[in-house]
């Protein structure tokens, strides 16, 4: 067989599991472990905001020690991993599916282009994540705002570093924008087939939708300011992730308030995910 004809074969097959029911049910554990991702950080942010914390930090690294310490946590860090790495593979086969329209022009190009490139960044964010659940499921698991720390001075240090770090915040920025976007306009819905739903739970869906997106795009925005901070004044400490920047929601006047309207955006963001879980729809 040809080097092309193996190529073909190759896509071909990537298509298939792609369209697997096995993968989409995975898939569905992962949306229900992201989701309860972000319930644990929510929970973690309301702890901060009203009783000073519970002595992990308020992002994702908490939410997995949180979970690791309970007495089935790693068990069930070892199947939010699974289902993470599931969801990864499962963007992965939406790049695939929208290479056909790569070669193409106008519009179809530029729609297959960013369809490609969001689900390859939402595909390394669910990587990153299985990585961070398996490292606490071993026990190796560290705050991810020291890591984020480590990292940035590691990049700082490079050639443009300080180019490097403030356009990955101006990245996260815009992302945030485009969630709060996402919650205004409810594009949201295009996420889920509710064909099959009731009228009460397509309402629900949509307040979800319409809190849960502009909380998180709340917090992406703020990690991406600390970031661009941490460019600008060439400091590393000030890129303190996720549980930094509601930190420094909770500086700002009536901050314990602020802090739980951002709290509830992210839990609303977690049950959105769980009602995708239920009505899965890839666009």
């Amino acid at each position: 067989m040809s080097a092309q004809g193996t190529a073909r074969s190759a896509m071909g097959a990537a298509d298939e599991a792609g369209n697997s029911d096995a993968l989409e049910h995975l898939a569905r554990i992962g949306l229900i472990a992201y989701g309860i991702v972000h319930l644990l950080v929510a929970w973690l942010a309301l702890q901060l905001a009203w009783w000073g914390g519970s002595g992990e930090s308020a992002d994702q690294s908490g939410a997995m020690s949180t979970l690791a310490e309970s007495p089935v946590g790693k068990p069930l860090l070892w199947v939010i991993a699974l289902g993470l790495i599931a969801l990864a593979a499962w963007q992965a086969a939406e790049v695939l599916r929208w290479r056909h329209g790569w070669s193409g022009s106008g519009k179809t190009r530029t729609k297959a282009l960013r369809k490609s490139g969001n689900a390859l960044v939402k595909a390394a964010i669910y990587i990153a994540l299985a990585v961070l659940a398996l490292r606490f499921a071993t026990g190796s698991g560290q705050s991810s705002s020291q890591s984020q720390q480590e990292t940035t001075a590691g990049v700082l240090g490079w050639p443009g570093g300080q180019f490097i770090v403030g356009a990955a915040g101006l990245i996260l920025i815009g992302s945030g924008i485009w969630h709060v976007k996402k919650g205004v306009t409810k594009s949201f819905l295009k996420q889920v087939d509710t064909t099959e739903a009731s009228a009460s739970a397509l309402r629900l869906v949509t307040r979800l939708g319409q809190v849960g997106f502009p909380g998180k795009g709340v917090a992406l925005a703020l990690v991406g300011g600390l970031l661009v901070y941490a460019a600008i004044t060439f400091d590393p400490s000030k890129a303190q992730g996720l549980d930094g920047a509601l930190h420094t929601v909770l500086e700002l006047p009536y901050g314990p308030i602020l802090l739980t309207l951002v709290a509830v955006g992210i839990a609303a963001f977690g049950a959105f995910l769980f009602v995708r879980a239920r009505y899965p729809e890839r666009t």
